[in-house]
């Protein structure tokens, strides 16, 4: 889709900090006299406790400046009133729609109806990213320069964006399904990127690696792999080298702590601390090592000394806008 709006979808496995990624991404894209919308679809109002806001109604408000002076705007998308909306936009049911509301079929439908929460949630991310508006101050008449969508887990995503795709089938001829082709259309274009957040453990890495897989089986563009909260060598190469020769053991860590007054009964432990270090760092090294082959490009991001704040934030979207961004124009 030629002239769209930017699309950057962030997933990752539970504990990898998806959601302050999405949010360092959103913020990094907030140029000077940008606007970025970065939406949540899971329900737990994450983004409101990253900016330190009440938690967000079904509605886009602005929720921070970005790094180079932007604005992010962010929305909860609730699937309930996303439905009502779109029966309204559509349908013009106007108080028939709050009437199947006030009876629970719009709940049960949002609950119960396979895909049909995950049809609205990617709909309503649609809308917002081909929304034109005349007092817009977005490029190319959008109302905003890029969207970012803090999405599900890696085990699901691939597939959360190819719903419409399943309901296009269902659906042959009619309204239904031009916008979910349409939707398709946006998912797949080069506008979209889907990043995965992970962390250099077992685990999470094989499931980004199997994520990469399944979004490229159904044609989804993959972007960038995101490591986040990696930790840094605090060990030099002598230091390591000693370690490992045993040259450098209890009694030589004791008479160094002797020489500036400290206890040495603290060495053996100090000792223990050095080999679980050299563990975890080769640990990262091998995980590292696989994530490579899935050919994909690769953004470090490392552990913060303190909580996740707006300065935390900064900084990491300083991070992403020199390693994913290319540190240029935002895309």
């Amino acid at each position: 889709m030629a002239n769209a709006t930017p699309l950057h979808v962030v997933t990752g496995k539970g504990g990898t900090g998806k959601t302050t990624v999405a949010a360092a991404l959103a913020t990094a894209l907030a140029d000077s006299g940008r606007r970025v919308l970065l939406c949540e679809v899971e329900g737990r109002q994450g983004i409101a406790q990253l900016f330190d806001v009440p938690p967000l109604p079904y509605e886009e408000r602005k929720v921070a400046m970005g790094l180079g002076g932007g604005e992010v705007y962010a929305l909860a998308i609730d699937p309930e009133a996303a439905l009502l909306e779109y029966l309204q936009m559509y349908y013009r049911l106007g108080r028939a729609g709050k009437a199947l509301d006030r009876f629970g079929i719009i709940d049960f439908a949002t609950t119960i109806a396979p895909g049909v929460r995950d049809i609205l949630l990617t709909g309503k991310v649609y809308e917002a990213a081909r929304r034109s508006s005349a007092e817009s101050r977005g490029r190319n008449g959008f109302a905003y320069d890029a969207v970012v969508m803090d999405a599900p887990p890696t085990g699901r995503i691939a597939r959360f964006l190819n719903v419409n795709e399943e309901l296009a089938g269902l659906a042959k001829v009619g309204p239904v399904r031009r916008q979910a082709s349409s939707i398709m259309a946006m998912m797949r274009s080069k506008s979209t990127q889907v990043h995965l957040v992970t962390v250099l453990e077992e685990m999470p890495v094989q499931e980004t690696l199997d994520g990469i897989t399944e979004l490229g089986a159904t044609h989804l563009p993959v972007g960038h792999v995101i490591v986040n909260l990696v930790q840094p060598s605090l060990i030099g190469d002598d230091t390591r080298e000693a370690l490992t020769s045993e040259s450098l053991g209890s009694r030589q860590v004791a008479d160094a702590l002797s020489t500036i007054a400290l206890d040495t009964r603290a060495a053996p432990a100090l000792i223990d601390q050095g080999f679980a270090h050299l563990e975890r760092q080769a640990l990262q090294d091998a995980q590292r090592d696989v994530l490579e082959e899935a050919d994909r490009p690769i953004v470090e991001l490392p552990t913060l000394p303190d909580a996740i704040d707006q300065g935390a934030l900064f900084d990491l979207a300083r991070m992403l806008r020199e390693d994913l961004l290319g540190g240029g124009e935002p895309a």
